[in-house]
Formats: C-alpha cells, structure tokens, sequence
C-alpha cells in the first residue's frame, strides 16, 4: 500500500491561500465539521473543514479497525491532473463525486475561485516595488513563453500539414471518404447497369 504522503505541508499551503480569501472561508465555514476525501488511486487525502473555514486532519483513532466515513469523495484519475491545472473552470468535468453535493459543490466554488497573491507574499520578503516588479516580470516571462509556444506550435503544423506532408487536415480526409463513398454508390450503379443489359 502507498504511504500517505504528509499532509501537513499541503495543508499549510491550502489554508495560506483560503486566508487570503475569506469569502471561501465563509463558504467551507458553512460545512464545518465535514471531511472531504479526494482519491487519486494510488493516494487518498482527507481533511476536515474547522469552524473558521480552515482545513485540518480529520480526527484520527487510535482504532484501525473505526473507518471514518467522508461526506463527500472525489475521485480523480492522477492523469487527468495536468488537464485539471490547466483549466480550472471545468476540473471537475474530470471527476467522479460521491456523497454530498452541496459540500461538493462548494469546494468546486472555492476551488475555481482561488488565486494565489504571489505579489502579497513577496512584498514580505523583498517589499512593495520589487514585489510588483517581479510579479509584472513573472507574467511577461509567462505570456512569451505561452506566445513562442503557440507560434511554434502553428509552425510544425505548417510544415508538417503543407511543406514535409506527414500530416493531413481533417477536412481533406472527410473530402477523401465523401469521394470515396460517392465512388462506390457509382460503381454499385454500374454494375447494376451491367447485368441489365446482360439479361
């Protein structure tokens, strides 16, 4: 069995972001006491929502043999996870839910709606200015990098599609199976045609 990996730091960094945020605070406040568990397989995490909106351990027991059941459970294929962080508005197209739905929901809420405030947390260590400048510089290094991305992305498909043709266009293949159909209904007609005038 896989070991649980240490919660504590994950838990740490989750409750950093709700503290910035206190309208999610407010929602998962309204399900205090629940327990969460998020399935990735291989790896189970489980935490419970305290009465300020903060996530901690659910309560342990010493008896193994006592199976804490959550109120919800969400289950994710460990996968789809690169998916998940790069759109966020549909993460949990990419899972299967179990158990309360208004928990659920609510984590989804608060789940889309987190943003990490990178510029507050380096204002802390470096101050203001530098903070923003990193930040401004951070999101420009990013938007080049997404920009250069996309431009060779469109660039191997060029040159794959029209110079060097290993690939085809969608298009062409449906243009291919119409004619190839249209040719078959022709050649069927023929022969018909054929053994007409052979009787």
């Amino acid at each position: 069995m896989t070991p649980l990996p240490n919660l504590k730091p994950i838990t740490a960094s989750i409750n950093h972001l709700l503290a910035q945020e206190p309208w999610a605070q407010r929602i998962l406040a309204s399900h205090a006491g629940k327990v969460a568990c998020f399935d990735g397989g291989a790896v189970k995490l489980s935490w419970q929502v305290s009465p300020d909106g903060l996530l901690q351990a659910p309560p342990g027991d010493t008896d193994e043999n006592v199976v804490h059941v959550p109120n919800v459970t969400i289950r994710v294929n460990l996968a789809d996870l690169p998916l998940i962080a790069q759109n966020r508005e549909r993460a949990f197209s990419y899972v299967k839910i179990d158990g309360d739905a208004d928990f659920a929901n609510a984590i989804s809420q608060v789940s889309q709606g987190l943003r990490w405030d990178a510029e507050h947390d380096l204002s802390k260590l470096v101050g203001d200015i530098a903070a923003v400048r990193l930040v401004s510089g951070g999101n420009a290094l990013v938007a080049g990098l997404r920009s250069t991305h996309k431009k060779l992305t469109e660039n191997l498909a060029e040159y794959f599609l029209e110079e060097q043709p290993m690939l085809v266009r969608p298009q062409a293949v449906s243009d291919f199976t119409n004619d190839v159909t249209r040719l078959r209904d022709d050649v069927e007609r023929l022969a018909k045609r054929i053994n007409r005038l052979k009787t």
